[in-house]
């Protein structure tokens, strides 16, 4: 069988290894049936995209779903509102599935936009440290708004997620995060707390100004 997702990526390796690589000959057939079921009917995908785990193994579930998602012959909104049903009715690992293929929805169809970003959110106010994690991929760095950014570093710094999780975390970063990380970091310091290594370089990176003569 030759398969049309040789280039999703299931794993972090250098090379990627890729569907075609990990999945076996039966994972294979099962998801070009399943793909090709998607494009002829995609309410098929509600059943199918459960099943992924299942039929193919935990390791590569993340990017077969991944691919059943962009077999969907939808776009824009439509396809906003099936990856919406498949997030709200999804398990956490179907939730994180969805939540790490929207980068490559959006890439794939430039009209689905910002229209997942109340994904992010939802995920984003859980305290499932795995959603939040995988809500803060390329997407979010795209959409969510400067002080909506600000506030899912801090959710990340609380919940002891690794800031270098967090996609773009490099080029949005700016002095009021600085601030807000330093502010944390002296309250966790005064309460004889550990301040989390990894904010460090993003204090330094924006120092703050010196206050005036006569300040009070």
């Amino acid at each position: 069988m030759t398969s049309q997702h040789h280039g999703l990526s299931a794993a972090t390796s250098d090379p990627p290894l890729t569907l075609d690589t990990l999945l076996s000959p039966d994972a294979q057939d099962w998801l070009a049936t399943a793909t090709a079921r998607i494009a002829a009917d995609p309410d098929t995908i509600q059943v199918l995209f459960p099943a992924a785990a299942r039929r193919c193994g935990r390791p590569t579930a993340d990017a077969v779903r991944a691919a059943l998602l962009l077999a969907l012959p939808q776009c824009g909104d439509e396809l906003a509102t099936t990856t919406a049903e498949l997030y709200r009715r999804g398990d956490p690992s179907e939730q994180r599935a969805v939540l790490r293929a929207l980068p490559l929805l959006e890439d794939n169809d430039p009209s689905f936009g910002d229209l997942a970003l109340p994904l992010v959110h939802e995920a984003l106010r859980t305290n499932d440290t795995t959603l939040v994690e995988a809500a803060l991929g390329s997407y979010a760095t795209r959409h969510l708004k400067v002080d909506a950014f600000r506030q899912a570093v801090l959710k990340c710094v609380f919940c002891e997620i690794p800031l270098d999780r967090i996609s773009g975390l490099p080029e949005r970063a700016d002095g009021e995060l600085a601030r807000m990380l330093a502010d944390f970091a002296r309250e966790r310091t005064a309460a004889g707390q550990p301040v989390p290594s990894d904010i460090e370089p993003l204090i330094r990176a924006f120092p703050a100004p010196p206050i005036p003569e006569g300040a009070a």
